[in-house]
C-alpha cells in the first residue's frame, strides 16, 4: 500500500506493575493501529516498586502475543516522546467516571502543546475497572490473591517483592 499513513499509538504509564486491565487495553489499541508502543514514563513522585527495566520486562512478556506492540520508556514531555516516535495518538484508560476529569484536563493539555496528537480514551473490560496497578501492590503486600489481577509471572514477580 504505496503512501499509507502508518498509525502509531503510545500508550504511556507506569506500569508499576502491569495489570490484566492494562493489557486489554492493549489488545483493544493493537487491533486499532498499526503499532503501539507502550511507554513507561518516570514519575518522580511515585516510590516504584519494579525497575524500569524490570517493567521493561515485564510488559514485554506481557504483550509477547501482540506483534505489533513494542515496550519504550521516556522522559520529559508526553507530546515530545510522541512527537519523536512519529505517533499520531495517545492511547489512555478510563477504568471509572474518576478518572475521566483528571485524563480529560491531561488531553487537553497535550493537545495546547501540539494540536497534531489526538487522546483516544478506552475502557477496558468491566471485569478490570477496579484494577490498578496501586490496589495489585496493595492486596499483594497483605498475601492477597493477585492471580486475577495479572499474569502468572507479573505475580511471581510481585510476590519476589515481598
Amino acid at each position: 500500500m504505496e503512501g499509507r499513513v502508518i498509525k502509531i499509538a503510545v500508550y504511556p504509564g507506569s506500569f508499576d506493575p502491569i495489570t490484566y486491565g492494562h493489557i486489554d487495553i492493549i489488545e483493544r489499541a493493537s487491533s486499532v493501529f498499526d503499532k503501539i508502543i507502550v511507554a513507561i514514563s518516570q514519575n518522580s513522585e511515585k516510590a516504584s516498586l519494579f525497575t524500569e527495566i524490570e517493567r521493561i520486562d515485564l510488559i514485554r512478556a506481557s504483550t509477547i502475543g501482540y506483534p505489533n506492540v513494542s515496550v519504550d520508556h521516556f522522559r520529559g514531555l508526553l507530546v515530545d516522546y510522541v512527537q519523536e516516535k512519529k505517533a499520531q495518538s495517545i492511547i489512555r484508560g478510563l477504568r471509572a467516571i474518576s478518572d475521566f476529569e483528571f485524563e480529560f484536563r491531561m488531553a487537553l493539555m497535550n493537545r495546547s502543546l501540539n494540536e497534531d496528537v489526538t487522546t483516544l480514551f478506552l475502557m477496558p473490560h468491566a471485569k478490570f475497572t477496579h484494577v490498578s496497578s496501586s490496589l495489585v501492590r496493595e492486596v499483594a503486600k497483605l498475601h492477597g490473591d493477585i492471580t486475577s489481577l495479572v499474569p502468572d509471572h507479573v505475580a511471581t514477580a510481585i510476590q519476589n517483592k515481598f
